[in-house]
């Protein structure tokens, strides 16, 4: 009789009274630590109601009425929120063409994919934005815009990442499913586009969306070319209003509420396939491929007896 591998076992009454005292003592660790923030914050003055007033209200500063959201906080946002758009679209194809890519019989194409997106990889995406804003005049003998250096920096590394986790992805579907829609006909082609991606894709969705966050924290390096991305028109803002740590705990906000939304959206979306289930297209053409392929495999098998 096989015995079956224990992956998880319950805690005893120590190791239970261990957890507990433990999570006491990180509780009030973290209760401490927040209390000294609160504290040091509060001997600086940063509670003050003049270092807070501009999140709620114009004011008037040497003569001139300034508003932190239409004048520094929306515009950065929408800009922000545009080249990471732009970059997450490119990135994802730029990831499935160097996936499929690097996938291929070919060595022609195999090498020249895979040293490609190596490269990317290594290199700070703070130096490609950089080199293509400055360099680029000597390279495609015109300069490149702000928003396209920070677009194309973005693009050329978390493509290449994407790339890696499409390829892994695909490697990772069974083959059987691979083998039973080539017995039915299909051509490569075909089972990349219509069996592995799309499971591999569904399989991946967790590394997709955290790499989709990484672009969107990302497009604040854009700072270094001077493009009017949230994080530097929020300088701006503190500039004038002279309240930086509150300005940045607010920055900081507003980028963990657009990362929570498209986290959320990705796991709805991920839900969503899982009710489709074997309705998904892939699915469907992969569990139709097998089922075929057994009953193919079975008639042979009774033929031959």
């Amino acid at each position: 009789m096989m015995s079956a591998s224990v992956l998880y076992d319950h805690p005893g009454p120590r190791a239970r009274m261990r957890n507990r005292v433990l999570s006491v003592v990180f509780g009030l660790l973290l209760v401490a630590g927040l209390y000294g923030i609160y504290r040091a914050f509060d001997s600086t003055q940063q509670w003050t109601w003049e270092k807070w007033q501009p999140f709620f209200e114009t004011v008037t500063v040497n003569g001139q009425t300034a508003n932190f959201w239409t004048d520094y906080a929306l515009p950065g946002l929408l800009a922000t929120l545009e080249a990471a758009a732009t970059a997450m679209l490119l990135a994802l194809a730029f990831g499935l063409v160097f996936s499929v890519a690097r996938l291929s019989e070919h060595r022609w194409i195999r090498v020249p994919a895979g040293v490609v997106v190596e490269f990317f990889r290594a290199v700070p995406v703070l130096l490609m934005i950089f080199f293509l804003s400055f360099g680029g005049f000597w390279v495609f003998g015109t300069l490149i815009p702000p928003f396209w250096s920070v677009v194309i920096g973005l693009t050329l590394y978390n493509g290449s990442v994407l790339a890696e986790a499409f390829r892994a992805g695909i490697r990772a579907v069974p083959r059987g499913q691979s083998e039973a829609a080539y017995s039915l006909g299909l051509t490569k082609g075909q089972v990349m586009r219509m069996i592995l991606i799309p499971q591999a894709a569904r399989s991946m969705l967790p590394v997709i969306v955290s790499q989709l966050v990484v672009v969107l924290k990302d497009t604040a390096l854009g700072y270094i070319v001077s493009y009017p991305e949230l994080m530097l028109e929020g300088s701006k803002g503190y500039a004038v209003f002279t309240n930086a740590v509150p300005t940045f705990m607010v920055l900081a906000l507003i980028y963990i509420v657009i990362n929570g939304l498209l986290t959320l959206v990705a796991h709805l979306l991920e839900r969503r396939a899982n009710r489709l289930g074997v309705t998904n297209p892939a699915t469907k053409a992969a569990a139709a491929a097998t089922a075929a392929t057994g009953l193919g495999g079975g008639g042979g098998g009774a033929g031959g007896a």
